[in-house]
């Protein structure tokens, strides 16, 4: 990078990403100095908001329960986590995507990236209740790959393909 002189950007906590004119991704997650010990590759997973215009859409990795928390106590009385699209965490397992932090986001469209009789018994049904209270719900498994386009006027329009 240093010899090609590629700009290099530390995606951390706080950090705002202007990739155009209204395109900008917003750093959440993860706080440099405050690592998340318990299930750390995914508690301290980048999360971050991709903003242009009317539309935003919050991608949360693989965090859990405990970033989840983490990320309402510190983004609170603000418009942070709000988002018209969730990338929903760790593939909509039990241990993510908790009411209080889909409270803050309040999801129009869910998208959850997930394999087709998995083992791991992905999405949970209690995380699709939950969701199914704000939003529409789109999964890979019964989807098939999901695209996402989005206009001038930051209108989104969903295509699905099995």
């Amino acid at each position: 990078m240093k010899q090609k002189k590629i700009k290099v950007t530390v995606a951390e906590c706080g950090t705002n990403i202007n990739i155009e004119k209204n395109l900008v991704l917003n750093i959440l997650w993860p706080e440099k100095n405050e690592e998340i010990r318990h299930n750390s590759i995914n508690n301290n997973a980048l999360v971050f908001k991709l903003q242009y215009k009317e539309f935003s859409m919050l991608f949360t990795g693989d965090i859990e329960e405990e970033t989840e928390k983490v990320l309402v106590n510190k983004y609170k009385n603000t418009n942070a986590l709000n988002a018209k699209v969730l990338k929903v965490a760790h593939h909509g397992s039990k241990s993510s995507s908790t009411e209080e932090f889909l409270q803050q986001v309040r999801p129009k469209i869910a998208l959850i990236g997930v394999g087709k009789n998995n083992t791991f018994g992905h999405p949970n049904e209690d995380v699709l209740e939950r969701i199914k209270k704000y939003g529409v719900i789109y999964r890979t498994d019964e989807n098939g790959e999901i695209t996402l386009e989005v206009n001038k006027k930051g209108q989104v329009k969903i295509k699905k393909q099995l």
